[in-house]
């Protein structure tokens, strides 16, 4: 049986990468009509010129005709004009027609990756990603203006040249046509391997660039462990990498180039002394002679250019197909063929039944084992457990960033998979533990999500979550850039940005995963009376270090090894002296160390 890397391979061989850009040209059949009518005019005339020299080496100088010579050198410079007018014309839409498709493909590629599920994102780094979205682009844009077009033209000349050369001399074409199968095969064979190791340089340069990206993102940490060499060791041996397999396309396109450039001019050099023996024994014409050179030459000048045209469209070949494999990738997570409507008003009422689950990426380690639990309307409850007892892992099937094995998860007393991921989502607003902040505005930061918000709600929101006042005494207020990541911000300013755009969503179901740890005690009480009132009437869940946070919780659920092993409230857990009361007195002792809570 053939394995699947084999049925990959082949299939990688079979799919023509470069055929997969055809629908993003045909948005374009004016600026491609274009560009072929002015190519074809340029090619065109530079066939001609050939016949203009022939006549005029045959008639012009033969009869001492100076009118003759004059009309003919007027009519080449017409001849010039009209080529450079037309090479000038082909440039411009070529170039135009690789910008757009190019800029389409950016956009098309984008769009797919962020609508792909997070079990992608959990195997493939990011800098690659970013790598194929910018390099492997960039190497298409070349190929689908200059180096398209120059293919196209040199492929028509090529064989308009051919055709030119049989109507001149016959005999001597015939020699020239049986020398293409020499100097085709080997560009074929050549071709091949310099699109492999085209592809190969690739790839190891967008391990580079990935590796670079997560360490300059995090050039404090790397600071504050003085790990700089060692971060300088591996990109420069990344990097060396990179080179080497550059080196080898690199070589592999050389031998290509002087393969064929050999083969061409060698033929044509032969032919052309079998042209000449003609015209001495006088069965042919010097004008004729000077023809079919030309021709010949038009004709071994477009191979020899091919030749390394061909290298370029098999490195934008390896381009085409890492690009493709990111849009053949596609979501773990979908909405269903008929996605069943959310119950209006919505309530965000939640259920697990039974639910088990394991990451894809561990999947011999269950994440939640059987676990059964619901929450009701305007109900808010805690739950409890150690690191690693699931507590995010219920937020994450929640929000419908992976499915369950098996059970059943149901919002508003819809099964979430029978519904619109995105329906699901709207109902949802979220605190994470990790903030996430945009090098943009504090008023589009807090407005993620809400694009559609006004300076007033913005404005309300954070104060909503007490972050009005330090706002306010920035430069700029909200108009203020806040850097990468937010780095120009503290922790907890970081926080309470985040819970302003989670106070601006306003949804019916709030997740609030150690949405207050980041807080020092006074902007905590400020913060947790903000959220108090944010929670009435509405599902809420939290997941927080500081016991504080859950005490009025309406009930607590202890989760172990993602289970549910204890239920009740604060004081009744106490009471239990189980699990609960053990994590309780560990954070007194030692300052919460072990324990973490998740309320809803």
């Amino acid at each position: 049986m053939t394995s699947e890397a084999d049925n990959t391979d082949k299939k990688r061989r079979s799919l023509k990468p470069l055929t997969s850009l055809y629908p993003y040209l045909s948005n374009y059949r004016g600026l491609v009509a274009g560009a072929l009518i002015f190519l074809c005019l340029a090619a065109a005339t530079t066939l001609a010129l050939p016949i203009a020299i022939r006549r005029m080496l045959d008639h012009g100088f033969q009869a001492s005709d100076s009118a003759f010579i004059n009309r003919y050198f007027a009519m080449m410079i017409v001849m010039a004009i009209v080529l450079a007018v037309a090479s000038a014309l082909r440039y411009y839409y070529v170039i135009t027609i690789g910008e757009r498709v190019v800029a389409d493909l950016r956009r098309d590629v984008f769009a797919h990756v962020t609508r792909l599920s997070p079990s992608f994102f959990d195997i493939n780094q990011s800098g690659e990603i970013v790598s194929r979205l910018t390099a492997d682009t960039t190497q298409l844009k070349s190929a689908v203006g200059a180096t398209a077009s120059l293919a196209l033209r040199n492929t028509i000349l090529c064989l308009g040249a051919v055709v030119m050369m049989i109507a001149t001399s016959p005999k001597l074409s015939i020699m020239v046509l049986a020398a293409i199968p020499i100097i085709v095969f080997p560009l074929v064979g050549f071709g091949r391997s310099v699109r492999q190791r085209s592809r190969a340089a690739q790839d190891t340069l967008a391990e580079a660039s990935s590796y670079a990206g997560e360490v300059i993102g995090a050039a404090r940490t790397l600071q504050a462990f003085n790990a700089e060499e060692g971060a300088r060791e591996r990109y420069s041996s990344s990097v060396e990498s990179a080179y080497e397999a550059a080196r080898s396309a690199i070589k592999s396109r050389s031998l290509l180039t002087g393969v064929a450039i050999a083969l061409v001019f060698g033929s044509v050099v032969g032919v052309l002394w079998y042209g000449a023996q003609s015209v001495l024994a006088g069965s042919m014409s010097g004008g004729t002679l000077g023809q079919f050179l030309l021709y010949s030459l038009i004709a071994a000048g477009s191979l020899g250019t091919l030749s390394e045209v061909w290298g370029e469209l098999s490195q934008a070949a390896g381009a085409a197909e890492r690009l493709h494999e990111l849009l053949e990738e596609h979501p773990a997570i979908a909405a269903p063929a008929l996605p069943k409507a959310l119950p209006e008003p919505a309530k965000g009422s939640v259920a697990f039944d039974d639910v088990h689950f394991s990451y894809p990426s561990a999947k011999t380690k269950s994440a939640l084992n059987g676990l059964s639990f619901s929450v009701a309307h305007g109900e808010t409850v805690a739950i409890v457990g150690p690191s690693g007892a699931g507590k995010s892992t219920i937020f994450s099937l929640i929000l419908r960033f992976y499915d369950p094995a098996s059970g059943s998860i149901r919002l508003d007393g819809v099964d979430i998979r029978e519904a619109d991921p995105q329906a699901v989502r709207a109902r949802i607003a979220i605190v994470p533990q990790d903030t996430t902040i945009f090098a943009t505005s504090i008023h589009e930061n807090i407005a993620f999500g809400t694009p559609n918000a006004c300076r007033g709600m913005v404005e309300a929101a954070a104060e909503a979550a007490q972050a009005f006042e330090f706002i306010g005494r920035l430069e700029n207020g909200f108009d203020t850039i806040v850097g990468e990541r937010g780095v120009t911000l503290s922790g907890g300013q970081r926080q309470r940005i985040a819970i302003a755009r989670a106070l601006l969503r306003d949804a019916p179901l709030l997740l609030l995963d150690e949405a207050t740890s980041a807080l020092d005690a006074e902007s905590e009480t400020l913060v947790q009376k903000a959220l108090d009132g944010l929670m009435r009437d509405r599902t809420t869940i939290v997941i927080a270090h500081r016991l504080a946070t859950v005490l009025k919780a309406d009930r607590i659920l202890v989760l172990d090894d993602g289970r549910i092993v204890e239920e009740g409230t604060h004081q009744s857990l106490i009471q239990q002296s189980g699990l609960y009361a053990k994590l309780a007195r560990l954070q007194f002792e030692t300052g919460g160390r072990d324990f973490t809570v998740a309320a809803q």
